[in-house]
């Protein structure tokens, strides 16, 4: 079943009209109203769709009967009969979606809540499905105060349903959820707002205006170093490190480091501690490629017992440095994956994907991708699962679940509003923070808490000002903050944001150059603190315990 929507003309969607503006940013002035939400909701642009998302044939027919609706403790719970009436063996998708009251943030007509698939049913076979929604998930965000600012609100009013099998294709549920008063559910601090989109699109088809933000203060830091330019590091691959001989008998000695952390003998802090502070700065990179692997790795401090840890690319299968002769299985482009509304499918195949990762000796596997389609135009939607955060969630964390079952590293990428591959690491990706929370970082937030990966890759490009890379209330404030996101965060290949502003954004590993020689300028300089690098080396330690 599709998992964006197809419309007649590439100018139907909202996104085209001002993609190609500016090479220095996008403007994301259709807010929340993306995909089916924008077409079921905007008067008037219903009637440019080809195929609604969910849509979907088969070799058979299926019917819906016995639909319930019930709230149960903080749930909505759902259930409905669904019989093979046809003559072939088929599978069905059933697609629960949530039309909020309109309130005073206003609402799309359509949310998708909850999804669920049958297992191959023959011919006069049926199936209870059962589709639960935590109510919670039902809510808004606030970023202006409308209700509660910097707040997930559940605005007052009435909640219905419509199951069926696409979007524009549903039956409206006789339950009926009644809030009686606005009720605010996770009172969080504004991040990340924006500081230059002017206006956001209503669910009236009008436009509302935003507030100026207000400008930043010049940083005293800028003058301590001279401006890093990007040709500094640009496709320059990491140094081999050339490290001290030491007699066999202390090499044996310190080389255990890591595998009594392992053995409950001693703790990272203490490895730690035993690095020079040249230790950190290299670690903070990454370094050169070994055996079949062709994107780096890292780690690499054999004195204290750490390996260096290869990574591989994806996120359509292992790929390797062709040179070796090595070959490897193509996987289906995570589009396709995501069409099949299979988590249980993914899970499998992230499992047999990490198989053959750790068969070539890479302990990392660059994988999924999860950025929303917010426009058929970007170059990278292949990579990416659909215009919806709730499947792009779902699948993304079955993935992570089976990679990380072979005790490989996930790394969930590209995070996050990465939606143009034009300029892509100096275009600004300006959008409200309610869009931001509610479709760009939802999908990120779903797999985060419910599978736990153990890697999060930064986008290229900049997010409200600021780079991905550099941005602290992105990483800091609400990965790891709001979300308890507690494993590694590197860059993407070649960022260009500067190495030390990295580190105090909240990277750990800067990918695939650390230019360690700028780090251990800018500690030297006191830009950055001994403690920010241990941090870093930290959580790469860890990452290490968990490795196969």
């Amino acid at each position: 079943r599709l998992i964006d929507t197809w419309a007649a003309n590439i100018a139907d969607y909202p996104s085209t009209e001002g993609f190609f503006a500016s090479d220095d940013y996008v403007e994301y002035t259709e807010d929340i109203y993306v995909g089916y939400r924008y077409f079921s909701t905007i008067p008037g642009a219903a009637e440019h769709v080809v195929y609604p998302f969910g849509y979907g044939l088969s070799y058979t027919t299926f019917s819906v009967d016995g639909i319930t609706g019930e709230k149960t403790g903080d749930d909505v719970v759902v259930t409905a009969r669904v019989v093979n009436t046809g003559r072939m063996p088929g599978r069905q998708v059933l697609q629960l979606y949530v039309q909020a009251p309109q309130g005073k943030l206003g609402k799309s007509a359509r949310s998708l809540a909850a999804f669920a698939k049958t297992r191959l049913l023959l011919p006069g076979d049926a199936q209870i499905l059962t589709l639960t929604v935590p109510v919670a998930e039902l809510s808004s965000y606030d970023d202006l105060g409308k209700v509660k600012k910097a707040a997930w609100v559940l605005e007052r009013g009435d909640y219905h349903f419509h199951l069926g099998t696409d979007a524009a294709d549903t039956t409206e549920l006789s339950y009926v959820l009644t809030i009686r008063k606005d009720r605010v559910v996770r009172q969080l601090t504004t991040l990340v707002a924006p500081k230059a989109l002017k206006k956001r699109l209503k669910a009236d088809g009008t436009y509302e205006k935003l507030p100026a933000a207000k400008p930043e203060k010049a940083k005293k830091e800028a003058a301590m170093l001279p401006k890093l330019k990007g040709e500094t590091w640009m496709g320059i691959w990491p140094d081999t490190r050339e490290l001290k001989s030491l007699p066999a008998a202390e090499f044996r000695k310190n080389g255990m480091a890591t595998d009594e952390v392992a053995e409950g003998k001693r703790s990272i802090a203490s490895v730690i501690r035993e690095m020079t502070d040249e230790d950190l700065c290299w670690l903070f990179g990454g370094t050169p490629n070994t055996g079949v692997a062709n994107t780096c790795g890292m780690g690499n401090l054999p004195r204290l017992g750490i390996p260096n840890l290869m990574t591989a690319d994806g996120p359509a299968g292992l790929r390797t440095n062709a040179q070796t002769g090595v070959t490897t299985t193509a996987w289906p482009v995570a589009s396709t994956l995501a069409a099949t509304w299979d988590p249980e499918l993914l899970e499998s195949i992230g499992r047999a994907a990490a198989e053959e990762v750790r068969e070539n000796n890479i302990a990392i596997w660059l994988a999924p991708a999860m950025n929303i389609h917010r426009s058929p135009l970007c170059g990278r939607n292949f990579e990416y699962f659909s215009e919806d955060p709730l499947i792009t969630g779902k699948m993304g964390a079955a993935i992570v679940r089976g990679v990380q079952s072979q005790h490989i590293a996930a790394t969930v990428k590209h995070f996050a509003c990465n939606n143009k591959e034009t300029n892509r690491m100096e275009s600004d990706s300006r959008l409200s923070e309610r869009a931001m929370r509610e479709i760009y970082l939802k999908g990120f937030e779903i797999t985060v808490r419910e599978s736990a990966p153990w890697c999060v890759m930064t986008s290229y490009n900049i997010i409200n000002g600021v780079h991905a890379s550099e941005n602290t209330e992105l990483l800091q404030g609400i990965l790891r903050g709001e979300w308890g996101f507690d494993g590694l965060i590197m860059t993407d290949w070649w960022s260009t944001g500067d190495p030390y502003k990295d580190l105090l954004g909240g990277i750990d590993v800067r990918m695939p150059n650390g230019v360690p020689s700028r780090v251990r300028q800018a500690l030297d300089k006191g830009l950055i603190k001994r403690a920010d690098l241990e941090r870093a080396a930290e959580n790469l330690l860890k990452l290490l315990m968990k490795l196969d």
